[in-house]
């Protein structure tokens, strides 16, 4: 067995393993973190996004580093950094980040990627707990990142085997807003959107480093939307259905 196939058994063993574990885990649940993951859906049940203003639009961009891209054939996420913005300002000081605990083998690539070893991540706190303190950290806020079918797909998956509840949260893609000056983009890497808007690209693949960036190019063209006339994001969505 070679060493790519010997991590992919590891990968694969470990989804097994974890499905098995966690199968009852909403009856461990602490009744404080169930009762917050409904109130929490309550709140976004209730919140209209859509119609707020640009100026007073909470979000939280935020990015994923992971072991691939197939949550459900045994990858998983690595790592979770989020900012936080209203309107097209960002709030500097408002951060999270953290590792995520993991006892599998990490794919050397990921490793040379990310810069993530894999005692980093036996020493990383457990996804359960980093899972309920990134929700607490984002509340009902509207969620934004780059690519955002890749970190949706595996928050679905996170938060479905680990708190046996739904991911409800609304993502948005960076490319929402850029094809409003761009009708043609739908998907281009994060640095070269970057080049695009003067953002400056550093520490490129740490989640955090990429929310931040994520949240400078969302901001630019948050900006160029409302220079355009545009006031919220259901007349964004109007316009863009329109195409």
């Amino acid at each position: 067995m070679g060493m790519h196939e010997m991590i992919q058994f590891f990968r694969q063993m470990s989804g097994k393993l974890g499905s098995n574990i966690y199968a009852g885990i909403q009856g461990q649940t602490d009744p404080q973190h169930i009762s917050f993951m409904r109130q929490l859906q309550k709140e976004m049940k209730e919140k209209n996004s859509l119609d707020t203003p640009f100026e007073m639009l909470e979000a939280v961009v935020f990015d994923l580093e992971t072991t691939g891209f197939y949550p459900e054939k045994g990858d998983q996420i690595i790592s979770i950094g989020a900012i936080k913005m209203i309107g097209d300002k960002i709030a500097e000081e408002k951060t999270f980040y953290s590792l995520i605990h993991s006892d599998i083998p990490l794919p050397e690539h990921i490793t040379d990627l990310t810069k993530v070893k894999v005692e980093d991540l036996f020493a990383a706190p457990p996804a359960e707990e980093v899972l309920l303190k990134f929700y607490k950290f984002i509340n009902s806020n509207i969620l934004v990142a780059h690519h955002a079918k890749h970190e949706q797909a595996f928050m679905q998956k996170l938060t479905r085997d680990r708190l046996r509840t739904g991911f409800e949260h609304r993502i948005i893609d960076t490319s929402f807003l850029i094809r409003l000056t761009d009708p043609s983009i739908k998907a281009i890497p994060l640095e070269e959107i970057c080049h695009l808007c003067g953002v400056e690209v550093k520490n490129r693949h740490h989640a955090l480093s990429d929310a931040k960036m994520a949240a400078e190019v969302w901001s630019y063209y948050m900006k160029k939307a409302r220079e355009m006339g545009f006031k919220n994001l259901r007349e964004v969505y109007e316009h863009l259905a329109r195409l």
